[in-house]
């Protein structure tokens, strides 16, 4: 009788592509946390370098954390923009609004790149909700 492989074996294996959507989803998060632009270099080399032969889960991740990326940096130009046009970084009331920005947007976008970044390690796919679909 043939002897079945352990079923904890099966499930340590990671799938295929499973560090690559790892990679993305860190990058992301460490472009939007710590190293902003660098990280985004990064996940852009990453991209360019993997986007045609990535395995599907790699693919989705990699397209979702860039194009994630860039709406946070479209994001970030239109509330910057928006405060010189409103009268620049001296008045006090600005400052309420970079608050708003940072707990209602950069949060938001943090915790999406938690949840795909949680998926990545688990082996899921995930789409993030409206900043996850720019690319084709």
């Amino acid at each position: 009788m043939p002897v079945s492989p352990d079923p904890s074996a099966i499930e340590e294996m990671p799938l295929p592509g499973q560090g690559l959507a790892v990679a993305a989803e860190s990058l992301y998060l460490i472009n939007l946390l710590l190293l902003p632009g660098l990280a985004f270099l990064a996940l852009l080399w990453l991209y360019q370098r993997h986007r045609a032969t990535a395995p599907p889960l790699a693919r989705q991740h990699l397209r979702q954390t860039l194009s994630a990326s860039l709406w946070a940096g479209v994001l970030l130009i239109i509330a910057n923009l928006l405060i010189l046009i409103l009268g620049g970084y001296d008045k006090a009331s600005i400052w309420v609004m970079v608050i708003l920005y940072f707990t209602t947007v950069h949060a938001t976008l943090v915790m999406l790149g938690i949840l795909g970044l949680a998926r990545a390690l688990a082996g899921q796919p995930y789409a993030y909700p409206l900043v996850g679909k720019l690319l084709p």
